[in-house]
């Protein structure tokens, strides 16, 4: 049985020293944001901590409320209106805050995500109001203004359905494997974050771009004998990189082996079959930034509520329309009678 103990400001944490969080139950959660007010009042300090900014123009100076609109500023200078939820991904929502407050501590919290058809039975709403809502809150878990470093594991898997399992018209007769699925090529810091992507190709030069843009030089690399890694060392000269031979059986080897990148893979798999079930190709790069935002805000020490607040701070220019959402791959954004899938 594990041991609880308390350090001298009251904070619980483990044998080993390592604080542990304080999670929140959903009981709590809407005592804490028992109206609009309330969360009004949570997502302008997480956003703005305590000065409003234009979403219009970025400016700070001669910002007032306006009187006859609750929660809304004017900028003098733009001359023009804003909320705290102006150009996010809750930019001219019709529903209460307090519903998107539940849909971002579900999403931040559970292990695997949540569909959308279980999220529209607790809102009360459509299924592809909560589905909408979902791909909003995805949108805004992409965050991909940081870089790994230190000793870092790279990795590509495969996501998508079996040839032999699908219907013959759908079959592509193109061989087995990875033959009809998409790749995610994915990175993570021993000890630290991920950063995961869909690519169109795992061949050297989109597989080691990826390495460029993700890791610092100077790093680690470990990887498995893939042979688009070959090229590693000879084109980027400036990490350190060995590769354990899965081909031969081999797995680990001292400190070489990328267990805590497949351990990603893992948890994302398990989230496709067990909760979301199908995942388009068209919005799979949403559900990847779910899983690895979940990932890196999870540690055990970081408490519920400043998971929440790490997810509010990054909702800027995170807007995403419906039509834009069902708009077909490659085209402009227009209102297209397609149910939502995927």
């Amino acid at each position: 049985m594990a041991v609880i103990e308390y350090d001298a400001n009251g904070n619980p944490h483990n044998e080993s020293g390592k604080r542990i969080a304080e999670t929140m139950s959903v009981v709590e959660l809407f005592r804490l944001f028992p109206d609009a007010d309330a969360c009004y009042a949570w997502l302008e300090e997480a956003r703005w901590h305590g000065q409003p900014v234009c979403p219009h123009c970025g400016g700070m100076d001669n910002i007032r409320p306006r009187k006859n609109r609750p929660h809304y500023y004017n900028h003098k200078d733009c001359r023009k209106d804003f909320s705290v939820t102006t150009k996010t991904c809750m930019h001219a929502t019709k529903r209460p805050l307090q519903d998107w407050i539940y849909v971002i501590y579900t999403v931040v919290t559970s292990r695997k995500g949540v569909s959308a058809l279980q999220m529209s039975k607790e809102l009360g709403v459509q299924y592809r109001t909560a589905w909408h809502m979902l791909h909003r809150v995805r949108e805004a878990c992409g965050r991909g203004d940081f870089t790994l470093g230190g000793t870092v594991e790279v990795d590509e898997t495969y996501i998508g359905g079996k040839e032999g399992n699908k219907h013959e018209v759908k079959k592509l007769h193109a061989g087995r494997g990875a033959v009809g699925k998409t790749a995610v090529a994915g990175v993570r810091e021993r000890g630290g974050k991920v950063k995961a992507q869909p690519v169109k190709r795992t061949d050297a030069h989109t597989l080691i771009g990826f390495v460029e843009d993700a890791v610092e030089p100077g790093s680690v690399v470990y990887t498995d004998d893939a042979a688009a890694y070959g090229a590693l060392p000879s084109i980027i000269n400036q990490y350190q990189h060995e590769t354990v031979a899965h081909g031969r059986g081999e797995y680990v080897r001292g400190d070489a082996h990328i267990n805590s990148i497949e351990a990603v893979w893992a948890v994302l798999k398990r989230s496709i079959h067990g909760t979301w079930h199908h995942v388009s190709p068209k919005h799979l790069g949403r559900y990847v930034n779910e899983a690895s935002f979940r990932l890196n805000e999870g540690n055990c020490e970081i408490d519920t509520i400043d998971r929440m607040a790490e997810f509010a701070a990054g909702i800027g220019g995170k807007k995403l329309r419906y039509v834009d959402l069902i708009a077909p791959t490659g085209e402009s954004a227009t209102p297209v009678p397609v149910h939502p899938g995927g």
